[in-house]
C-alpha cells in the first residue's frame, strides 16, 4: 500500500510562475485525502499524474482563495468521471455558505456524493480502517483548523518468534484472526509471536500564528506539512497575518520530535527558498523538504 504526499501547490496567496497556489494530495493506503485545493488544482492533478477518481475526503483548512477555490473543478471533474462512491468534506463550520457556493460554482452534471461535515470544535472528525482523523483550531484572521491522521498502534509478527514456536504456514493466519492456536498440545499466543508496531501520524497546519494547536497538530508525526510563509526578517509581517517563518514552522517540527518536515505556502515575495532553508536547518535537523509543484514525499517508512 502506498502512504505518500502528492504536492500539487506551494504558493501563497497568488500562484507564480513556478509555484501554483496550494493543494496536497495524501494518498494513504486506499484513501486519497485532498488538503486545501487552490485555484488550478484539476490541472495540477492531471500534470501529477493522480486521478479525481481517487479521493475520498477533503480537508479545507479555511476559505481564504488560496486554499479553496480549487474546489469547484474538483468536484465537476469528479461528476464527469462518474465517480459515485462518497466523498467526505471537512471544513469550518462557520465557512458553510462559502462551501455551498464552492460546491455548486458552476452549472455541470451533478453525480457526485460529496457529504459535508463542518468543523466547529477540536477533537476526532472521522474514523475508519485508516486510522482517526483529527482537527485543531488554528490562529488565523478567519476562522481555521488543521487536521491530524493518527494511525492506532498495532503489532506485527516477529519471524524469529515465529520459528521459535514453530508457527508457520495457514497457521499464521489462523492465530492472527483467531489470537489463539493450540499446536501439539502447546498454547501458542498473538503477543508470543508479535512485537509492537507503532502506528504512523501525519499532520497538515496552514494558515496559522503559533499557538497551542500547532504543536498539538505536530506531535510525534513522522510527516508534518507545515506552512512557511515569511523568513526571518519579515516576522513582523508573519505576526500581523496571521502566519509562521521558515523558523518557527522548523523549531515546533524540533520540539515536536517529528521525523520528515515539509514546508510550504511560500509567499511570491521571494524568488527563492534558500532563506527558508537555511534558516529551518539552523533549528531542525532531522529530514527537511522545501516544498516544490508536483514533488512526491513518502511517508517515512515505520520505526521499528
Amino acid at each position: 500500500m502506498v502512504r505518500e504526499l502528492v504536492v500539487l501547490g506551494t504558493s501563497s496567496q497568488v500562484p507564480t510562475r513556478q509555484r501554483n497556489h496550494n493543494g496536497y494530495l495524501l494518498r494513504w493506503d486506499g484513501e486519497g485525502i485532498l488538503f486545501d485545493p487552490g485555484e488550478g488544482t484539476q490541472r495540477q492533478m492531471l500534470y501529477a499524474g493522480v486521478s479525481a477518481s481517487g479521493l475520498t475526503r477533503l480537508c479545507l483548512s479555511h476559505f481564504h482563495g488560496d486554499h479553496c477555490l480549487g474546489v469547484p473543478g474538483v468536484i465537476a471533474r469528479l461528476s464527469l468521471d462518474g465517480v459515485h462512491k462518497p466523498v467526505e468534506a471537512y471544513f469550518p463550520a462557520s465557512g458553510r455558505e462559502y462551501f455551498d457556493r464552492l460546491r455548486y460554482a458552476s452549472v455541470f452534471r451533478d453525480i457526485t456524493d460529496v457529504r459535508a461535515h463542518p468543523v466547529s470544535d477540536d477533537g476526532r472528525i472521522a474514523s475508519g480502517t485508516f486510522g482517526e482523523l483529527h482537527a485543531h483550531r488554528l490562529d488565523h484572521s478567519v476562522e481555521a483548523f488543521g487536521y491530524r491522521l493518527v494511525e492506532p498502534d498495532g503489532r506485527r509478527f516477529d519471524t524469529a518468534a515465529l520459528e521459535r514456536f514453530g508457527v508457520s504456514g495457514t497457521a499464521v493466519g489462523d492465530l492472527e484472526r483467531d489470537g489463539v492456536l493450540t499446536m501439539d498440545g502447546r498454547t501458542v499466543r498473538l503477543d508470543d509471536v508479535t512485537v509492537p508496531r507503532r502506528g504512523q501520524k501525519f499532520a497538515f497546519v496552514m494558515d496559522t500564528r503559533l499557538c497551542d494547536a500547532v504543536y498539538a497538530l505536530a506531535d510525534g508525526a513522522d510527516l508534518l506539512v507545515i506552512e512557511a510563509t515569511f523568513v526571518d526578517e519579515d516576522a513582523q509581517l508573519a505576526t500581523d497575518y496571521g502566519h509562521l517563518t521558515a523558523r518557527q514552522a522548523a523549531t515546533v517540527a524540533a520540539e515536536c520530535g517529528v521525523r520528515r518536515l515539509v514546508l510550504t505556502h511560500f509567499s511570491q515575495r521571494y524568488p527563492d527558498t534558500e532563506r527558508h532553508r537555511a534558516q529551518a536547518a539552523e533549528v531542525y535537523s532531522g529530514d527537511l523538504v522545501i516544498a516544490e509543484d508536483l514533488l512526491r514525499v513518502a511517508v517515512p517508512r515505520r520505526e521499528v
